[in-house]
């Protein structure tokens, strides 16, 4: 699993609140008359104002995005972004990149190339060798950043094209290597005997789906969950790797899937995700609140972290009903890890589902959130990103990165890059390219959205 895998989950899970965006360049056909709005930063395009969300923090939502093509019938339920459909989206000169994030992003496609050029791709969108000529090309790329999307790449539209952004990050929590009375919370490595399957082994129907579980007697069977393992089911087997001295700040180091104990000597230990039990992951935020015990708005992470800490005789059993249970490594090198077996990076790397976004794969975020509105790369995954559009954006570690994640909840458009030619490949399929529509202003775009209150800036595995 990944880094960003329960991160998502988590941050999403936890805070659905605040909000920005962007947009493009004038249509140059006639657009309706619209109401006025803040106009976007200079060289920015504007995302169009999404109805029922209210302005974020930062700043006021600003005004329109790139023009997306008419409607297109989406099945009710598709495996991958084949099955969603797929339509052509504005040129890359048109999403306003800036060169900051450009370099930032072609950094990161430069790491991921080796991954692209080899992994499968379960979206249904492009070949590994559709990847080389990019590949080939970024490996000594010294030029415009921006000038290398653009010739390299075209955007395409997956399903309804309706995203939705959380956030997650690398948290720092207080460690050791010994339990000592300061330090009573097992931090736990990969149990022997957790066994995962990849059901797409035995049936088509179930690629990219996998089962964890508990190997007992030749059979498989449920691993202990949060409460179980709580009690005392790993104890006394060898498989602390480390102790914590906070459970509230474990557990959100949990659903984050990774982080850094700063040690009783002043040092750090970074662990990162190995492998979660396989059970369901609970966003305590949404529990809370559809308990009546959390008003809207207090389910950020720091709302729920502050609840958990006044209410402590509640605390722990809120936290067991997420029966999710995350088990870690230590990380001796460049991290955090993302999915792809690669150092993610702040304000670059973005989880996604792999069913729909190829991972290693660039992509453009028009939100009602700026901070979160530009350029990135699918590098990671997690257990609550899942759908054509759900997107987990990494901020890095440190104060000021948790508090971004933290309140992180941002809607809009999203537009996948993918290698020039890929969209022609896929015309003659029923499903991929639909005539676009007459560019039109400011458009409100009808969405169904998961609901406030989860737990995590975002959440992952």
């Amino acid at each position: 699993m990944s880094f960003a895998r329960f991160a998502g989950v988590a941050l999403a899970a936890l805070a659905l609140s605040s909000c920005t965006a962007r947009v493009v360049p004038p249509s140059s056909q006639p657009a309706p008359p619209v109401t006025p709005t803040p106009q976007p930063a200079p060289g920015r395009p504007a995302a169009a104002p999404v109805s029922m969300i209210p302005p974020g923090p930062v700043r006021q939502a600003r005004a329109v995005r790139p023009p997306l093509p008419s409607p297109l019938p989406i099945p009710a339920a598709g495996a991958n972004a084949r099955a969603q459909g797929v339509r052509p989206g504005p040129a890359v000169t048109q999403l306003g990149i800036t060169t900051e994030e450009a370099r930032s992003a072609l950094d990161a496609f430069r790491l991921s190339c080796p991954s692209l050029v080899r992994r499968p791709d379960v979206s249904g969108l492009v070949s590994p060798g559709d990847w080389q000529a990019a590949c080939s090309a970024v490996a000594s790329w010294n030029g415009d950043p921006i000038g290398f999307f653009a010739r390299y790449f075209e955007t395409a539209v997956v399903g309804d094209g309706v995203a939705f952004a959380t956030g997650y990050y690398e948290p720092e929590i207080r460690g050791a290597r010994h339990r000592s009375g300061s330090y009573p919370v097992p931090i736990y490595r990969r149990p022997p005997d957790l066994v995962e399957a990849d059901l797409g082994l035995f049936a088509d129907d179930l690629k990219g789906r996998k089962v964890r579980g508990q190997a007992l007697n030749g059979k498989l069977g449920l691993y202990p969950d949060r409460a179980a393992i709580d009690a005392g089911a790993l104890t006394g087997k060898g498989l602390e790797l480390a102790w914590a001295a906070d459970p509230i700040e474990f557990f959100f180091l949990q659903i984050q899937g990774s982080g850094l104990l700063r040690l009783p000597d002043g040092g750090i230990m970074r662990i990162g995700y190995d492998t979660q039990n396989g059970r369901e992951y609970v966003g305590i935020g949404k529990l809370l609140r559809d308990r009546g015990l959390l008003q809207p708005g207090q389910a950020s992470m720091q709302g729920l972290k502050a609840w958990l800490r006044a209410n402590p005789g509640m605390a722990t059993s809120i936290m067991q009903e997420n029966k999710s249970f995350v088990f870690f490594r230590e990380l001796t090198g460049p991290g955090p890890l993302g999915a792809l077996g690669l150092p993610v990076a702040g304000r670059t790397t973005v989880a996604a589902d792999p069913a729909y976004i190829p991972l290693g794969a660039p992509l453009f975020l028009s939100l009602d959130r700026v901070e979160a509105s530009g350029l990135w790369v699918a590098q990671d995954t997690g257990g609550a990103i899942k759908g054509p559009n759900r997107f987990d954006t990494y901020w890095g570690s440190g104060d000021a990165a948790a508090v971004t994640a933290g309140g992180m909840s941002g809607r809009g458009n999203a537009w996948l890059l993918l290698p020039i030619g890929s969209i022609a490949k896929l015309k003659t399929a029923a499903w991929s390219a639909a005539p676009a529509a007459a560019p039109r202003a400011a458009p409100t775009i009808p969405m169904t959205l998961p609901k406030d209150g989860d737990d995590r800036t975002t959440v992952k595995r």
